[in-house]
């Protein structure tokens, strides 16, 4: 945590203070039980602790930390039961996206669809941040696809989930290599307008990323 801000800029800085936060939580540099003291983080961030103390209420309103008596606010470990809520969501809205734009595609979709397919097709070619960067893209390409603004809506908000699942559920030996094979069959299927097959293979991914997660889980 090297970033050094300007107090002038408070109103951009409430904003990047949260999102630099949950960044953290997100890629696990803040673990289930790392306490985060304000007077720390502020210092570190060479901000006052005002935006601190609002990202933290915000990162508490949607589950990622947690105020505890005599502790103050950690980070919180979500449960069993929260994460497959959350797979079961997807389960159900990520399955219907990739049916929707399998059926809505055109010339300047499959362009986009072309380019994720070609970077999955060489991820051995690509750095452990690159990969990340297109795991979120291939996800943000396939909900837009779907041309349902209200869909693509809940679905990216539910992606800070998706990067907090994917992160540990790889913590599963082959498993980030499984989730990018299945990425690039479910974009292929897609962009070949093979709808049912684009439904089924997205059931299969989803499906395997809540094992994965709910093994690394049990065996942390």
């Amino acid at each position: 945590m090297h970033e050094h801000w300007h107090q002038d800029e408070l109103l951009s800085i409430r904003e990047r203070a949260y999102l630099h936060l949950k960044s953290l939580i997100i890629n696990g540099e803040f673990k289930p039980g790392d306490r985060l003291i304000e007077r720390e983080l502020a210092d570190k961030l060479k901000i006052s602790r005002t935006p601190i103390r609002e990202a933290l209420f915000r990162l508490e309103s949607q589950g990622f930390v947690k105020t505890v008596p005599r502790k103050g606010v950690i980070v919180d470990n979500i449960t069993e039961n929260e994460v497959i809520e959350v797979f079961t969501i997807l389960a159900s809205l990520e399955v219907l996206a990739a049916k929707l734009a399998a059926q809505k595609m055109d010339e300047q979709t499959s362009k986009e669809f072309d380019s994720i397919i070609f970077k999955l097709e060489n991820i051995d070619k690509l750095t452990d941040e690159e990969i990340s960067h297109i795991h979120i893209d291939t996800n943000r390409v396939l909900y837009k696809a779907a041309k349902s603004p209200k869909l693509y809506e809940m679905l990216t908000g539910l992606l800070d989930y998706i990067r907090l699942f994917a992160n540990t559920s790889y913590e599963t030996p082959g498993r980030q290599e499984q989730s990018m094979k299945e990425h690039l069959d479910i974009m292929k299927a897609v962009r070949n307008k093979e709808a049912e097959m684009a439904e089924y293979m997205t059931k299969i991914h989803i499906e395997n990323s809540k094992k994965a997660y709910v093994n690394y889980v049990k065996n942390k």
